[in-house]
């Protein structure tokens, strides 16, 4: 670990890091290594060329860009001069990027012309029109009053300039115009206690709200890279998108702490993952069930030597993820991950096992609380303790809960009660042996016939069934009996199950009120950037498809 203290910002982490490990490699992307020289030089690069540009402390920065070398300039480069990081979901289209930018008040957007197959520039232009992008690239627009600057990072160096933007080249030109004892005075006026980013939540339940994060998360992190023994010897393959704190603090902030190399993906693609393992000697990956499924299905369909793998973190413990974490331990041994509980108000890690933890205590917990973190399960009604081993929701009272939601002072306050816990909207219970066990969002328990039904359960059953490759049940109104459960089903390739074949499966199994009513067949499920499933979007896709059936069958 690099020498860390409470006063260390995000800023330092790079010139730390190279002072410790120097020419030693890094980072690799698209086959090309950086060391930590190199990376150090290059955060500072460009925190000069976005002083240039005229950004200034505690405005607002939006990145819009998949994962590349740049986005890791720029999360240390915007902490480094003072301003706030807003990282938007590459999955957005011009709606929600336009949600996000406004709601943060973003005085800059920085984004891609083309990123593979998406016309990111397109979007810009209809987000802010030619006649609203002026001369000298200043932004006159009437849907953002605070935005003062686009820039484009441009797919190939040879392609034209976008009309009225800034250019990723202008800025790295525009360097020496900054000295760098312009820098250093920026940076010195920072404070640990400065907002460091606003990071928009997933949104499986609904709109994402922004949370606010000082650099204090630091500490919170150094913890997690302990849980897993990380190391400068560790080499890191890191699928996941920067803009989700999963594999925001679990691959750069990582590698500059801990000094382990790091292989940047663009994308997850479990082939390439697992082939960097054999050539390059991977030890550490990280992810969700999604991500472990994908890579044991992989591997199964052709072995590679994978003997390098060493740790990381699989974020399991739900009903419906042992399945798939006791297949990883087999398929993808000798990997050891740890689990956790996080969220982004309360870290990405409030709860960790340990490479001590057992099969058991991996596979069916989330972890033990970390320092600095004290939770209470309680009985969302009444606000009574729950007894060990009784669900209840998950309250956390810590140093590491956010500032707030950005600009939503009514969701912030009813995020805490009188007694300033936090109040996560999860469902979970304590263990005997002191690790909590997540079971879901509350608001994805379904309540049928009076009975509590965990969906996390009866997609744990299904998904043993041999034609069922991904499965997500929600609940859908019905007048008898509060709501029924409806699954929406991957098929396996090759399957001819039909629905009655599913629910058929379940009879007899498991108990009535739990049995899908409805069973859905579609071709993939909405999915969240980090491999969480949408299952807001499954609700409206479950009243549109069953409405058109109750129409269908409603007498003349």
């Amino acid at each position: 670990m690099i020498p860390w203290d409470e006063q260390t910002r995000m800023g330092d982490l790079p010139g730390l890091a190279a002072a410790r490990w120097g020419g030693r490699d890094a980072l690799k992307f698209r086959g090309e290594w950086q060391s930590f020289d190199t990376l150090s030089a290059r955060v500072d690069e460009v925190a000069r060329g976005l002083m240039a540009t005229g950004i200034r402390p505690k405005e607002r920065v939006a990145i819009w860009l998949n994962n590349c070398p740049e986005w890791i300039y720029l999360m240390f480069a915007i902490a480094k001069i003072g301003a706030v990081h807003v990282p938007v979901n590459t999955r957005f289209r011009t709606d929600d990027a336009k949600f996000v930018i406004q709601q943060s008040e973003c005085a800059t957007l920085i984004a891609h012309d083309v990123s593979g197959p998406i016309d990111y520039w397109s979007m810009v232009r209809e987000l802010v029109p030619d006649h609203e992008r002026g001369a000298q690239a200043k932004i006159n627009s009437t849907a953002f009053p605070n935005l003062r600057r686009i820039i484009i990072k441009n797919a190939d160096p040879d392609s034209p300039r976008c009309r009225g933007t800034h250019d990723w080249r202008d800025v790295l030109s525009a360097v020496p115009e900054v000295p760098r004892a312009a820098l250093a005075d920026r940076e010195n006026a920072v404070r640990p206690i400065d907002p460091l980013f606003i990071m928009y939540t997933s949104g499986t339940t609904g709109f994402p709200k922004g949370v606010v994060r000082h650099h204090g998360l630091l500490r919170n992190h150094v913890d997690r890279a302990k849980s897993y023994a990380a190391c400068e010897n560790d080499l890191m393959f890191n699928y996941l998108p920067l803009f989700h704190i999963f594999g925001y603090v679990d691959g750069p902030l990582l590698s500059m702490l801990a000094g382990n190399r790091q292989i940047l993906a663009e994308t997850f693609d479990p082939d390439e993952c697992l082939d960097a393992v054999e050539s390059d000697g991977v030890t550490l990956l990280f992810g969700f069930e999604t991500h472990f499924k994908d890579l044991s299905d992989a591997q199964e369909r052709r072995p590679r030597n994978i003997s390098s793998l060493r740790s990381g973190i699989f974020a399991c413990g739900t009903k419906s993820s042992l399945p798939i974490a006791l297949r990883t331990l087999e398929v993808l041994s000798p990997l050891r991950p740890v689990t956790c509980y996080g969220m982004t108000e309360i870290g990405a890690n409030a709860c960790l096992s340990n490479l001590g933890s057992s099969e058991e205590q991996f596979s069916e917990s989330s972890g033990r609380p970390c320092a600095g973190f004290v939770f209470r399960i309680i009985d969302p009604e009444t606000g009574g303790d729950q007894a060990t081993g009784t669900p209840g929701e998950i309250i956390v009272k810590s140093y590491n809960l956010m500032l707030g939601y950005y600009r939503k002072p009514e969701e912030t306050a009813a995020a805490y009660d009188d007694e300033g816990w936090f109040h996560s909207g999860d469902m979970g219970y304590m263990r005997d042996d002191g690790y909590l066990r997540f079971l879901g969002r509350y608001k994805d328990m379904l309540k049928i016939g009076g009975e509590n039904v965990d969906p996390m359960e009866v997609e744990a059953y299904l998904l043993a069934h041999p034609d069922v490759g991904q499965i997500a049940v929600v609940g859908y109104a019905d007048p008898r009996l509060t709501e029924v459960a409806v699954a929406f089903v991957v098929p396996r390739p090759g399957s001819k199950s039909r629905e009655e074949d599913i629910i058929t499966a379940c009879q007899g199994r498991i108990a009535s009120f739990k049995i899908p009513r409805h069973v859905i067949f579609v071709t993939e499920l909405p999915m969240t950037s980090s491999g969480k499933v949408q299952k807001v979007k499954l609700r409206q896709k479950a009243k549109e498809a069953l409405a058109v059936v109750t129409l269908d069958n409603a007498p003349c």
